[in-house]
């Protein structure tokens, strides 16, 4: 999805009742070829998300780390890597502007 934005960004407003957080997902997927629909399902089903870069989704959840890697691991392969890891304000880069207008968003829900 590198590069497309086509429903890249939606909403589960039942859990936005719920303190969020924002956590970056990111993975080498060492089995090209093979079917990752159910991965990228689950990822999508943590909460409200951004996925812009090709291996890199943002993740706006009650969840936290362990409990987003809890969901997704039943869809790795054991030689796939991956990182869970909150997303702090301290960040930069070049993407669209959509793409910062999400993030820039949720700045008060990421970690100092």
């Amino acid at each position: 999805m590198a590069g497309r934005r086509s429903s890249a960004c939606h909403s589960q407003r039942d859990r936005l009742k719920e303190a969020t957080v924002i956590y970056a997902i990111n993975y080498d997927l060492k089995r090209p070829g093979q079917n990752y629909e159910a991965l990228h399902e689950a990822i999508r089903n943590c909460g409200d998300w951004w996925h812009y870069l090709g291996s890199t989704w943002l993740v706006d959840t009650t969840l936290n780390a362990q409990g987003i890697w809890s969901r997704l691991e039943p869809h790795v392969d054991k030689n796939d890597f991956f990182l869970v890891i909150g997303v702090t304000r301290d960040y930069q880069g070049w993407l669209p502007q959509e793409a910062w207008d999400w993030i820039n968003s949720r700045s008060l829900k990421m970690a100092a």
